[in-house]
């Protein structure tokens, strides 16, 4: 999580005073008296502090994002009690806060700690040292504490990961099929968890025929993976349920339209059948890209009607196309449209995409990878040819049957 080690130093920068940082502090005193002795104790103490004053809450809004610590009189004429300290902290989150209390009022301070200031001090019962050694503690405790915030969203982060990747790329279910399949998912480059790409194999028929999915939902925010794992978990139901084949992709539709949030997302999908015995398949796409038959040193794409994406014009009609994978030695290769989204390489036309014919002038160069290693070297081919990391994620399913 090289993303949370950087913000935690950036936040460690803004709350922790390095060695000869003067730190920023806001008074939010309404009292020209208090706020005349606050400046005095400091000056006293000779600390290295930046004070400026604030006499309402409102005037304090304007300056709390310049501010590593707020010391907050709980008396204010527009935000009294803790109330006024309930702003602070909703409003100036990053910022440690101190507040200060008449002596009559000292369970207002602790009451204030309660609520998520750093500290409370006493007006009359402090000098000048230990008001510094108070702000100081008061930045100090806020750092730590957003230390361990970020430590903990980064383990949240790195669980939703593990479970959405469970999710979204489970183990298939190969039994007894005589064929091998390889895969990779690679996460596109600004993303901090998986996308919505997602993919799933079941055999049936005691490894006779092999049902293939692979996916994406496609829009923009938090929704696309929880999506995608919904919809490989309808699918893989579908089929273990004997669903006829022509009834899937409606099925998977109507999952999705009933569990997105917004009308914007929509998903592709590819579905094949394959026979193993007679080298075909039965396949049928939805706005996906088409699936690749290798055979020998030859790279083509299936024939296939490319479908309406999920999501836009339900209860659409996709129809299957019967596609003969050729002689032995063949695979068959699905894959999500990251891979072939990047640029074509660096003597490309400005704008020029990898696309369907790019990848598969890719898979018939003679430094092609084997079988095992193909998906991965796929990957980074698309990098290379992109001159780096691609913005979409990328997933692979390669089908090569065993030989004999």
């Amino acid at each position: 999580m090289a993303d949370v080690g950087t913000t935690v130093g950036l936040r460690n920068r803004r709350l922790g005073p390095l060695a000869g940082e003067r730190i920023r502090v806001l008074l939010v005193e309404d009292d020209p008296g208090d706020a005349f002795l606050v400046r005095e104790l400091l000056a006293e103490a000779d600390a290295p502090f930046d004070v400026e004053i604030a006499q309402t809450m409102r005037e304090a809004r304007l300056r709390f994002s310049d501010m590593q610590c707020v010391l907050l009189d709980l008396g204010l004429p527009d935000a009294s009690g803790l109330d006024g300290l309930r702003q602070v902290l909703l409003e100036a989150a990053g910022t440690a806060v101190c507040v200060l209390t008449g002596l009559e009022d000292e369970h207002l301070g602790i009451a204030a700690v309660a609520e998520g200031a750093q500290d409370y001090l006493v007006k009359g019962t402090v000098d000048g040292a230990g008001l510094s050694r108070a702000v100081r503690y008061a930045v100090e405790r806020k750092r730590a504490d957003e230390n361990a915030r970020l430590l903990r969203e980064s383990e949240l982060r790195q669980a939703e990961s593990s479970r959405l990747e469970r999710g979204l790329l489970p183990k298939p279910l190969m039994e007894g099929v005589s064929a091998d399949l390889f895969s990779i998912y690679r996460p596109g480059r600004d993303r901090a968890l998986l996308g919505g790409d997602f993919f799933d194999a079941i055999g049936v028929e005691h490894g006779a025929r092999l049902h293939l999915l692979i996916g994406d939902v496609c829009g923009h925010g938090v929704d696309e993976a929880p999506l995608g794992v919904a919809l490989r978990v309808a699918w893989r139901a579908l089929v273990l349920a004997g669903v006829p084949e022509d009834q899937i992709l409606p099925s998977l539709e109507q999952v999705l339209v009933s569990e997105r949030r917004t009308d914007e997302l929509f998903a592709t999908v590819a579905v094949a059948t394959v026979d193993l015995a007679a080298a075909t398949a039965r396949i049928r796409l939805a706005g996906h890209p088409p699936p690749i038959v290798l055979t020998g040193g030859r790279a083509e794409p299936v024939d296939v009607n490319p479908g309406l994406v999920l999501g836009v014009m339900p209860g659409l009609h996709r129809p299957a196309t019967e596609v003969a994978l050729g002689p032995p030695g063949w695979s068959l290769l699905l894959y999500t449209d990251g891979l072939i989204e990047g640029a074509a390489g660096p003597d490309a036309v400005a704008g020029e995409r990898l696309g369907v014919d790019g990848l598969c002038r890719v898979l018939e160069s003679p430094s092609r990878a084997r079988p095992p290693e193909l998906p991965a070297w796929l990957a980074q081919q698309a990098e290379a040819h992109n001159g780096g990391p691609v913005l979409d994620d990328i997933a692979v399913l390669l089908l090569s049957p065993q030989t004999r």
